[in-house]
């Protein structure tokens, strides 16, 4: 079999690009290992209007499982700080159906479908890769001019293409998320709590759907005493208010990159979302770009397809403009990070003491400065500042 662009992978990132390169006039396949298109979520579901639509996407209603109207913000004591405005509005999405729907536009569009099929391993033939997939048929061998990795955090696209996907363990967190039903609590907003009891080095989330919610929490091993799923227990068991009456009907856990490697392509091959670990390291949400990276890298690679060059150097465009649109953004929340992983707890009251919800949006935005000026006045947290967040 021959295509011209073969997809691993199915997520939000695979489907987006496999709509665009089939209606371009591409011959697209697309293989996904699991049986069914957009189970085992890893992810709160949440992505904010704004952020999708500014991309040209107009969600399926059926897709959407909650609406928000924005976040509410927990200090280790219970302080809180509200986000609102229209950039903070946004949707909790059932994956399970939006990954279906966007699948189903790539398929309107030409594209073909293969689930619990399962990439293998790939070669360089000629001026093609040759990709074995095991498939409920058998072993088959696809020949493809370019290859896609959207195969997630643990892509092996990559590594077969050659490209270094290796990232530090300290760049990846540790999460565990329950579905449950019955959770009391406000579901016009998002819910994110924090502490090194809650969630070390990291933040437990409430992300309320139409008739449950996802409950869950990041956090890094490194300075953990417990596994992830043990403060997630611990955190339902403390706020008895919430979950007196809540029972999960769904369980999930896995890694979550917080840090982006640099190459993202190799001849013939271009990495997209969780795959090139393109997720905001403050909060970790990747759907949004995902989709971002899928509509660049479709981009680059109708060009370079038309031209009939498919080698690194051409389609290191993509990395171009991906560093463009993204790049000093990232660097700044990396900074930001590293500053919030060495907080201690009397540190996140001073911060409810002296932000705003229009400061903390503001500061996921990568806008630092006005964060240190406030900052720089708080003896407690002047060397943090002076040695994460300044130059």
């Amino acid at each position: 079999m021959r295509v011209d662009c073969l997809i691993v992978g199915a997520g939000p990132a695979g489907s987006v690009m496999a709509e665009q390169m089939a209606s371009k006039g591409f011959t697209t396949m697309v293989v996904e290992k699991k049986q069914e298109i957009g189970i085992f979520k890893r992810c709160a579901e949440g992505v904010t209007k704004h952020g999708i639509e500014k991309l040209g996407i107009k969600i399926n209603e059926s897709s959407i499982a909650g609406r928000i109207r924005g976040a509410m913000l927990y200090s280790p004591s219970g302080k809180t700080v509200v986000m609102e405005g229209k950039e903070m509005e946004g949707f909790v999405l059932e994956r399970k159906i939006f990954e279906k729907w966007l699948a189903s536009k790539a398929i309107e569009s030409g594209a073909e479908y293969m689930v619990k099929a399962q990439a293998m391993g790939m070669q360089k033939k000629n001026q093609a890769w040759e990709v074995k997939v095991r498939s409920l048929e058998g072993m088959k061998e696809i020949e493809a001019k370019l290859v896609i990795g959207a195969d997630g955090v643990e892509s092996k696209v990559g590594r077969w293409a050659g490209i270094n996907t290796v990232n530090k363990l300290t760049d990846y967190h540790s999460c565990f998320q329950y579905e449950m039903a019955g959770v009391n609590i406000d579901k016009n907003y998002i819910h994110i709590f924090f502490g090194n009891d809650v969630a070390p080095c990291g933040y437990a989330w409430i992300f309320p759907k139409e008739f449950s919610a996802n409950v869950g929490l990041g956090i890094l091993e490194k300075k953990a005493k417990m596994k992830a799923f043990d403060y997630v227990r611990k955190f339902i068991e403390e706020h008895e208010n919430i979950f007196r009456n809540a029972q999960p009907i769904e369980a999930n856990a896995g890694g979550v990159p917080v840090a982006h490697f640099t190459e993202m392509t190799a001849d013939g091959v271009m990495l997209v979302g969780d795959a090139a670990q393109l997720v905001n390291p403050i909060h970790g949400g990747g759907i949004t770009r995902a989709i971002h990276s899928s509509l660049i890298a479709s981009e680059v690679a109708e060009n370079a397809m038309n031209e009939g060059d498919l080698s690194k150097e051409r389609l290191k465009e993509y990395e171009m403009k991906w560093e463009e649109e993204y790049g000093e953004k990232t660097k700044k929340l990396m900074k930001l990070r590293n500053f919030l992983e060495k907080l201690e707890d009397k540190d996140f009251e001073l911060l409810a003491d002296i932000l705003q919800g229009e400061d903390i949006f503001q500061l996921t935005q990568a806008k630092l400065s006005f964060f240190i000026k406030k900052v720089m006045t708080k003896p407690s947290l002047l060397g943090l500042v002076k040695k994460y967040l300044m130059d």
